[in-house]
């Protein structure tokens, strides 16, 4: 018999730039900080502003816990972690940085941002296809087009040896919202 209602520890790694692309970018980046915290996960993300805080912002808004990853000798240059951040890693180089995202996460979301996003993105889909299966949700009208090119132009192509049912479009924070219940129920059913 399956014990009853265990809460499971949950681990989001939130990729988003510093620039929102638009206020509804913004909007559903806090949306997606929401919907995490209310399902018991834990945000990751770079600390600093634009998109990051908005995801902070709706996490910390239900109550989750916020961790800014950063880089140790850059810190100071970065300026100030955003408000909403509850718990800080520094680490030396990008590698160990993206190594600590991706060996924490149970979920990653990715939404537009610059080219430190656009490596991160990348990172999480190659670690995703050939490390380990965790989930890469892409969402937001600016890192969907991008998706949509990198599908277009071969970039991402999925063959036999190489399935990517990891990486999922997703075009509302209700879809976000609803994908993210059924991702938890089916981990507290296997648990």
């Amino acid at each position: 018999m399956k014990p009853q209602c265990r809460t499971l520890a949950r681990t989001a790694v939130f990729f988003g730039g510093v620039v929102p692309a638009s206020p509804d970018e913004e909007r559903l980046a806090e949306e997606v900080g929401m919907a995490l915290a209310g399902a018991g996960f834990t945000l990751l993300h770079g600390g600093y502003n634009g998109l990051m805080e908005a995801c902070a912002r709706g996490a910390a808004s239900k109550g989750g816990m916020v961790t800014a990853v950063t880089l140790a000798d850059k810190h100071q240059e970065w300026g100030d972690f955003n408000p909403y951040v509850t718990d800080e890693v520094h680490l030396p180089d990008l590698g160990a940085r993206l190594n600590h995202y991706l060996g924490h996460a149970d979920l990653v979301v990715v939404m537009a941002g610059g080219v430190g996003t656009l490596h991160e993105l990348t990172a999480a889909i190659y670690y995703a296809g050939n490390i380990r299966p965790v989930p890469v949700w892409i969402t937001g009208t600016t890192a969907l087009g991008l998706l949509t090119f990198l599908r277009r132009e071969r970039w991402l192509l999925e063959t036999p040896t190489r399935p990517l049912e990891f990486l999922s479009p997703i075009a509302s924070a209700a879809a976000f919202a609803a994908q993210l219940r059924d991702l938890t129920d089916k981990k507290e059913a296997d648990a």
